[in-house]
């Protein structure tokens, strides 16, 4: 264990003393590394954190739920908008058919939304999200109510003019968010009394709900004010546990077509969106992005490792007379050899830790711009310093290999 200490110490001093010798051959050499493990680690700490952002707002649409809607989400070049447009809308009705002819589904929930100017006393806010929605709601979505409560069955049957605003909404019409709950905000005329305070979410990525600027209220008090089919409502239907979303959905489109009389010739007039789907074009579209960091980051890697090798042959070179006398005293093949092989990893794990300290710097850059925090997982650091210990040993490999062969009394008259 000592002499491995030993091995290991000495092989570190030696690659400090190479970088205080011949500081600029060094860096240069070195430059490659830093780069490809920048391009690397910088890469996946991006993709990393910008997968997390997005999964936890797919999640808040609902996990392993289907949105049954008239349009179809999937989008594209070729979007056949003109057809989706002479779909009937969802009716509240369906919902409640749904609920009792899904055997997989768990929460169902209907959805409707517009938008409103919102005033409380000399305060107005426009643009803010009024949203109708049923019971289940709350049981699909994920929000917590900060302050108040949340509306419970009597307000949902009874359409009460009650609400539940966002932080954004209780910001700009009350100074203070905390004061919103008992208080009363007017819309169009109409007058709604806060019962309850959404805590803040911040902003999403991939648009869905913003309930930082939205007003919760009961399908019902909705309905008795706006014509729901004008503002494209949906119903939101979430699997029970353990169930798939996609057989979920196929029981859906079996509904669906059982509940609005479509024969077996007819097309859907419906679309049964499952959110899993934007997961898996995420995937995709990351893995591609993967692929193109790590194409760069090889050719920097590559030219790094050349430049360490070259060290490495040179330092042999010079340190010839060193590895005459270490033979002649004793010193065995081996430990010649695992001495390069050290020195040269030493030399490329500090060629990647000045590319961590750059993709650190990035991190704070990006997150005081970016509307999500960048992280560098410890998986990440690990898979950094693995790379330059497993470059390091290719690097130094022949160099070494040539260093521990030499005999020990030529290398001793080599000047």
């Amino acid at each position: 264990m000592i002499k491995v200490l030993g091995i290991l110490w000495n092989s570190f001093k030696m690659a400090l003393q190479e970088l205080r010798v011949n500081k600029l051959r060094t860096f240069l050499s070195l430059f490659g590394i830093t780069i490809g493990i920048f391009c690397i680690i910088g890469v996946l700490a991006t993709i990393d954190s910008l997968k997390s952002k997005i999964s936890n707002d797919l999640s808040g649409l609902g996990n392993n739920t289907i949105f049954i809607d008239k349009w179809d989400y999937n989008g594209g070049p070729d979007y056949p908008w003109w057809k989706f447009v002479k779909r009937p809308s969802m009716k509240v009705g369906e919902m409640d058919m749904v609920k009792q002819k899904a055997t997989l589904a768990s929460n169902v929930a209907f959805f409707v939304s517009t938008n409103a100017n919102f005033s409380q006393e000399e305060n107005l806010l426009k643009g803010v999200n009024l949203y109708g929605v049923t019971k289940d709601f709350n049981s699909i979505q994920i929000f917590n109510i900060s302050a108040g409560r949340y509306f419970n069955e009597t307000d949902f049957n009874r359409g009460v003019p009650y609400c539940v605003i966002g932080n954004i909404v209780a910001s700009e019409l009350f100074g203070k968010p905390e004061k919103a709950v008992g208080k009363t905000i007017s819309f169009s005329g109409r007058r709604l009394l806060v019962i309850g305070l959404i805590e803040k979410q911040g902003n999403s990525m991939i648009g869905g709900f913003d309930y930082d600027k939205a007003t919760i209220v009961p399908y019902n008090y909705y309905a008795s004010i706006f014509n729901p089919d004008n503002n494209n409502p949906y119903i939101m239907v979430q699997a029970k546990a353990g169930i798939q979303s996609k057989a979920l959905q196929e029981e859906l489109i079996g509904v669906m077509r059982q509940l609005r009389k479509l024969s077996p010739t007819q097309e859907d007039n419906f679309t049964c969106n499952d959110v899993a789907q934007f997961k898996d074009q995420v995937e995709s579209v990351f893995g591609a992005i993967n692929q193109g960091g790590w194409a760069i980051a090889g050719l920097s890697l590559i030219v790094g490792a050349f430049g360490v090798a070259n060290i490495m042959f040179v330092t042999v070179r010079e340190r010839t007379s060193q590895i005459g006398l270490k033979k002649a005293i004793g010193a065995k093949r081996s430990t010649i050899l695992y001495e390069f092989l050290l020195e040269s990893a030493f030399l490329c794990i500090i060629g990647g830790l000045v590319g961590l300290l750059l993709v650190w710097l990035l991190t704070l850059a990006l997150g005081a711009i970016l509307p999500f925090p960048i992280f560098i997982a410890p998986s990440i650091i690990f898979l950094a310093l693995s790379i330059c210990i497993i470059l390091g040993v290719i690097s130094g490999i022949i160099p070494a290999s040539i260093a521990s062969k030499m005999n020990p009394v030529d290398a001793i008259r080599t000047k």
